[in-house]
């Protein structure tokens, strides 16, 4: 057993380490997912500036991700439905509706320039083997700006999931920039469907927010939704309609969507009711508000770490500085190198080093020929001469030599000279050039794919107990003994709303408090029926008359029903007596008929209720009168 345990254990942590780091949860250093980071991988990889079938993009990308096509084109067409790495051609299915994309064989896409510009680095970007070691993929790309804030994600991993929402790629930017400039900065989520966006709560990415659906009731007859909440289309949305509507929560005449390249759902309203008594109903009882909690969970350093929006751009701000410095870096070894080679391209032109290796007759000799010819131009060399550079030489045909052009060898060494001057400068101001890097991005991003779609506000809650009209009535059915909202036969008691509590109390005398029973088995004949909420039912003074079945003598108790647990039965009466009535009049009086006895001369008598105090719930009643009691009669009530 000990043996199995441990495997199991070790079988689990693998598992789960493997789901929250290569399936679910996003690195913080590119934002990416296994599968979002082996599609723009391919798409680098097949990159011609022509559109590509998406069918042949999942084909390609099996080549890294070994979890099936499905998997791979659902997740192109949502990360290409973001707007901000992928071109589409074709039809890619409509965030409004919630129509699906057509198959991967008939639509098409291709990389955008800013994707490269913003995540493609080969030289500087650390690769390993493909899970079947027949080709390489990015561990992760060196991302310039914090994608995982851009383009948000969902995931779920054994023992914990991430909520990152969306925000607008401008003021990602400016938030960078901010930072790097050491300027205070606020971020907050930017949603594709607009809507409206209550961020009180939000707490830079760990809290939680309020969308809704931007409304325009300017006719007053009628409501038009232009914009959905976050995590709704349109479908969802007119049926979450269509449900309060059926159970008379909300009151609506018609709905019709006119959804094609922006939202429009008109609700038309029945006569007598105007938009500004809807709207509320409509954001109580309906999707057009949601409530989302964030999680901002990402892999740091191989772990899952939870963090706020504002620690992400401060991390991305660092990790810039440092991509450009390796970019700037990789780039002066490129071009010293580039200018090594011109050099010596031109002393072996110039100074005629190839006429050296006429008499040579083996290849080390040549070698060593070319290699002792540059010794006299050893000061003009960036470093020594080796058998690569002289290989590279011995291949320069005799033509390129016979028409060898030295002014555009001079044009060159000074364009390289210039740029390593201009590489030094951009080294010793890293913080100017990430700068000045993300200024450009911005210029480049287009203006009307970035305007900020969803409006910033603060709304007030809505208190779904005021909106609801107390219109249900409550049905009490004596000779079936059912009591609810559901029953359609009997007598009204009064009306609720589905929010209301209701207390009733049995002719046995236990009572129950549920919320707006639909239909509640209460037997035949209940003592009291009435609302259970706090400021009403404390205004009840409960007078019960009881009888001890050991004596048959008649107890009064006065009390008021304070606490209670929900669905559950209470005694109004001390355990195992017999109620024989139950009162809510402040003042009545009521006659106690004895049993008869011989020689007995009084076989009634009355009382008065407001005679008696009032005592607690659980308290004992006080005994009317050592007299074995038949019944009771309650004087009837004023009319």
């Amino acid at each position: 057993m000990a043996y199995v345990k441990k495997l199991f254990d070790r079988n689990f942590l693998e598992y789960a380490s493997y789901v929250i780091r290569d399936r679910a949860i996003p690195d913080l250093e590119d934002g990416l997912k296994p599968v979002q980071r082996r599609i723009l991988h391919t798409l680098f990889q097949m990159d011609d500036g022509k559109f590509n079938k998406v069918a042949n993009v999942v084909g390609e990308c099996m080549k890294y991700h070994p979890h099936g096509d499905a998997s791979i084109a659902s997740a192109l067409v949502v990360l290409a439905n973001k707007n901000i790495f992928i071109d589409t051609q074709g039809n890619f299915g409509n965030i409004y509706t919630g129509d699906e994309a057509s198959a991967p064989r008939y639509i098409e896409c291709r990389i955008r320039p800013i994707a490269r510009d913003i995540l493609y680095n080969p030289a500087i970007t650390r690769y390993a083997p493909s899970y079947d070691g027949r080709s390489k993929e990015p561990v992760v790309f060196r991302a310039k700006l914090p994608v995982a804030l851009i383009i948000g994600a969902e995931g779920i991993a054994v023992g914990m999931s991430t909520r990152i929402l969306s925000h607008n790629i401008r003021e990602v930017i400016e938030a960078e920039i901010a930072c790097l400039q050491k300027k205070p900065f606020t971020l907050y989520p930017d949603f594709p469907t607009g809507g409206l966006l209550d961020v009180s709560a939000y707490e830079d990415g760990l809290g939680k927010v309020v969308s809704r659906a931007k409304l325009d009731t300017s006719d007053p007859k009628r409501i038009v939704i232009t914009e959905l909440p976050l995590g709704s289309t349109t479908e969802t949305l007119i049926t979450s309609i269509e449900n309060a509507a059926r159970n008379g929560k909300v009151k609506i005449a018609s709905i019709t969507d006119f959804t094609a390249g922006k939202v429009e759902i008109e609700i038309r309203l029945p006569r007598g009711v105007y938009a500004e008594e809807v709207v509320n109903a409509l954001y109580a009882f309906t999707d057009c508000e949601q409530s989302v909690s964030c999680n901002l969970l990402v892999i740091k350093d191989n772990m899952p770490v939870a963090i706020r929006a504002g620690d992400v751009i401060r991390h991305h701000a660092k990790q810039l500085t440092g991509i450009l410095k390796d970019e700037l870096e990789w780039e002066r070894s490129e071009l010293t190198e580039k200018l090594h080679e011109r050099t010596l391209e031109r002393i072996f032109v110039e100074e005629r080093i190839y006429k050296k290796i006429e008499l040579m007759k083996t290849a080390e000799t040549v070698t060593r020929a070319v290699i002792e010819g540059f010794k006299p131009f050893k000061g003009e060399l960036i470093r020594p001469v080796t058998e690569e550079d002289v290989t590279r030489l011995l291949k320069i045909p005799i033509r390129r030599i016979s028409l060898y052009d030295i002014n555009k060898n001079r044009e060159e060494v000074a364009a390289i000279n210039a740029r390593l001057a201009e590489t030094a400068k951009l080294l010793k101001g890293l913080t100017a050039y990430a700068v000045s890097y993300l200024r450009g991005i911005l210029d480049r991003l287009d203006k009307t794919e970035t305007l900020r779609r969803t409006t910033i506000t603060q709304f007030r809650a809505v208190d779904v107990k005021e909106v609801v009209k107390r219109d249900t009535p409550l049905m009490y059915d004596e000779k079936s003994g059912y009591l609810g909202t559901g029953v359609n036969t009997g007598s009204e008691l009064f009306r609720i709303t589905p929010f209301d509590r209701v207390i009733f109390i049995r002719r046995n005398g236990f009572y129950t408090v549920e919320t707006a029973p639909e239909k509640v088995f209460v037997d035949a004949g209940l003592w009291y029926c009435g609302p259970a909420d706090k400021e009403s039912l404390s205004k009840v003074l409960f007078t019960v008359i009881y009888r001890d079945p050991a004596t048959r003598f008649a107890f009064i108790k006065r009390c008021r029903i304070g606490q209670y647990i929900m669905n559950r039965d209470y005694s109004i009466a001390p355990e195992g007596m017999e109620v024989l009535h139950v009162d809510t009049r402040e003042k009545f009086t009521f006659t106690l008929h004895y049993a008869k006895k011989p020689r007995m001369k009084t076989l009634s008598e009355s009382f008065k209720a407001q005679n008696f105090a009032e005592k607690g719930l659980k308290a004992l009643g006080v005994r009317l009168k050592p007299t074995e009691t038949e019944s009771v009669e309650p004087e009837a009530a004023r009319g």
